[in-house]
């Protein structure tokens, strides 16, 4: 049977994560694997007052979670407890969910490819001297990277993709990365899932600007319209293009035929007369520049010298 310590503890953990969830409607599930209790005390420093982070246990946290929601009814952070799986933790958010991300990015430090972990990105060796000298070729040699002796030492005869994402890091390639004095890995805090008033969502959804939402609403826009025109059904996305297409057409008409209207004249004449057109547009793109250089013309007074005199 645990102690009275223990209990209060855990009575103290639960009371915590109850107050947590009741004054937040934010929230990130964050893994924690590779991240030094250093960084985790910056990053805690860094988001106070408007967010905190949360780990512990995840059968506490499952437990807390599940009891607050049987005491209060919230049923908004329902889909939370299964989510809880690994080295996991919770940061929640009163303010922006992309301002506290971006501030937890800063924290992300690099790290040596220690043996056995799963790398977390592709690591790629440039080609290139080593700085290594000819003895250490066996390590090259263990991973089937192409080398020569270059002034007396390694060189890499073309880049080599040494670690795919996802693949675990070998003895040989940890000591080769190690010798070349390469941190390929940086770690802190990873985002897995965001929880905004009872939703759940994506992280990379935060990375989508404004830029990004108006090119998809206007290629969004465009479809419509093309399928509007091809199908002949009219919709408020392809009007202006209906109207165009129309003008364009009686234009056409206009200048085929002996029918004409005021926009059809100005076309007509510059078909019949293209040669004063070609001449003339030259000429007036010369004197736009001299009209709006020249100053502008001083007011005569009354009492200027006219040219002659009353005594003449």
């Amino acid at each position: 049977m645990p102690g009275a310590s223990k209990i209060a503890a855990k009575e103290a953990y639960h009371k915590k994560v109850c107050e947590l969830l009741s004054s937040h409607d934010k929230a990130f599930l964050v893994d924690a694997d590779n991240v030094s209790s250093m960084q985790f005390q910056d990053i805690r420093k860094a988001i106070r007052p408007e967010s905190t982070i949360l780990m512990g246990k995840n059968t506490m946290m499952k437990r807390s979670v599940r009891a607050y929601i049987e005491e209060t009814g919230d049923e908004k952070w329902a889909c939370l407890p299964e989510k809880l799986v690994g080295n996991v933790g919770l940061v929640f958010i009163k303010g922006d969910l992309s301002e506290v991300k971006n501030e937890i990015d800063k924290f992300r430090v690099g790290a040596a490819a220690r043996q056995g972990v799963i790398a977390p990105d592709d690591v790629s060796i440039p080609a290139g001297p080593t700085g290594m000298d000819p003895s250490q070729t066996s390590f090259f040699q263990a991973l089937g990277i192409a080398t020569k002796i270059n002034k007396g030492s390694i060189e890499i005869v073309s880049e080599v993709h040494l670690i795919k994402t996802g693949d675990k890091v070998g003895a040989s390639q940890a000591t080769l990365l190690s010798k070349l004095g390469v941190k390929p890995f940086r770690y802190g805090l990873g985002f897995l899932q965001v929880f905004e008033d009872g939703t759940m969502y994506d992280p990379k959804a935060l990375d989508i600007t404004d830029e990004d939402m108006i090119a998809s609403v206007g290629a969004g826009i465009a479809n419509v319209a093309a399928i509007s025109l091809a199908t002949g059904y009219p919709t408020l996305c392809s009007i202006p293009h209906s109207v165009i297409n129309g003008y364009k057409n009686v234009l056409a008409i206009a200048l085929a035929t002996d029918y004409s209207f005021p926009q059809a004249d100005k076309i007509k004449e510059i078909l019949a007369n293209p040669d004063a057109f070609a001449a003339a547009a030259p000429a007036a793109a010369a004197d736009a520049p001299a009209a709006a250089a020249a100053p502008p013309p001083k007011e005569e007074s009354e009492d200027e010298d006219m040219g002659f005199s009353l005594f003449d």
